[in-house]
């Protein structure tokens, strides 16, 4: 089963760092719990514009990859997604790539065809590069068991409700909590049932 190999995990032994790499299964019958964030933890996500364009771009690239979206959350500062890869061909990598790039490049020339300083002068990095999303991967899990997925569904839905913007999950619009509690014409992302 091909795999890709994600983050280190660390440790100094006799003064020397070692290095061991997590392994993350493509299979387009598992499901992948994604988590990634934007630039340094900013609330990027505060505008609803800039959401509704984000769940926008979830839905397209569900279309173009068939990617399958189980359940989803956009936070202010970070994205949740619960999806299984269409085809053995289409790797998470390749998803989280035609997800991210170009949304951020968009939110990005939109700031600064606004001049909008302030911001952009918060999501420039050291290299006076501005970027929307902080680098690296993320996190991405495995998720095999039905325990497991009925776990991540809950947590991704309860997610608004724990950080204090509602007080149910339904309530938020911006996740597929609606969806499940039966508000299927206000889904901004169709879900798709995986069983």
């Amino acid at each position: 089963m091909p795999f890709e190999e994600r983050g280190e995990i660390s440790a100094r032994s006799s003064g020397q760092m070692l290095r061991k790499s997590r392994r993350r299964y493509e299979s387009s019958q598992h499901l992948r719990f994604l988590t990634f964030s934007c630039y340094h933890q900013l609330p990027l996500f505060r505008n609803d514009a800039i959401k509704d364009d984000f769940a926008r771009q979830i839905g397209k690239v569900r279309e173009r990859l068939s990617v399958k979206i189980v359940a989803w959350v956009i936070m202010p500062q970070h994205v949740h997604l619960l999806i299984q890869p269409g085809s053995p061909s289409c790797t998470v990598g390749q998803f989280l790539h035609a997800l991210k790039r170009p949304f951020g490049r968009r939110v990005l020339s939109r700031w600064q065809a606004l001049e909008a300083r302030k911001i952009l002068d918060r999501v420039t990095n050291s290299s006076g590069r501005r970027q929307f999303w902080q680098s690296g991967g993320g996190y991405d899990r495995n998720i095999i068991s039905e325990e497991e997925r009925l776990e991540k569904i809950q947590y991704i839905h309860q997610n608004p409700v724990r950080r204090g913007l509602v007080s149910r999950a339904a309530e938020w619009k911006w996740s597929s909590a609606g969806w499940y509690a039966g508000k299927r014409d206000e889904a901004l992302v169709p879900v798709d049932v995986v069983l």
